[in-house]
């Protein structure tokens, strides 16, 4: 599998493990509890397997560019929360220097 694909499951399991994290009541609920569980054992390693040949500040990078919007995304969708114009705009130029990052960097893998 290429490693890009083992980073996005890192993410995908992190913003899974994260989104679940209110819902735990303070780890007092236990499925939940357990998706956080399974969801960060999952993100870390598959962020393992994608190190192999992705530097590990690209990698660390490009998930939390991702992470965030995701995260924000379910937060919206699931917990009714939301955010306001700077908080977008914030996010927006963190997945901009995500994409010049990835684009232009030479310390990126292409």
């Amino acid at each position: 599998m290429p490693d890009y694909a083992y980073l996005l499951l890192a993410i995908l399991s992190e913003v899974i493990g994260t989104s679940a994290l209110k819902a735990t009541a303070s780890f007092t609920k236990l499925v939940p509890s357990l998706i956080v569980l399974v969801g960060y054992s999952s993100a870390f390693y598959f962020l393992s397997l994608c190190l192999r040949t992705i530097s590990v500040g690209v990698a660390y990078a490009i998930w939390s560019g991702l992470g965030i919007v995701l995260v924000t995304f379910f937060g919206w969708v699931f917990y009714r929360q939301t955010i306001d114009q700077a908080g977008l705009i914030g996010m927006t130029l963190i997945v901009a220097g995500v994409v010049v990052l990835q684009l232009y960097s030479k310390t990126v893998s292409h």
